[in-house]
């Protein structure tokens, strides 16, 4: 597991997989204690950013159902 801050993942998708994988590593039972630490730090980097990029969606959701959109009627 590289010890190279955490990059910003280019999409939820992309952290979401990358943190799959972590996990996986991580349950393997087969990292060094070290490496099970930066593996925790880094899913938990990964967690955050997907927990705001749901967030932001959720929040632009919320405004689309106050209405700011108009229901479409056909002419």
């Amino acid at each position: 597991m590289p010890k190279a801050p955490l990059t910003t993942p280019a999409s939820y998708e992309a952290a979401l997989e990358e943190l799959e994988q972590l996990v996986g590593l991580i349950e393997s039972g087969q990292l060094p204690l070290e490496q099970l630490l930066t593996g925790y730090r880094q899913g938990a980097e990964l967690l955050q950013f997907c927990r705001d990029k749901l967030q932001a969606v959720e929040q632009q959701v919320k405004v689309l159902d106050e209405g700011a959109l108009k229901p479409w009627t056909p002419e």
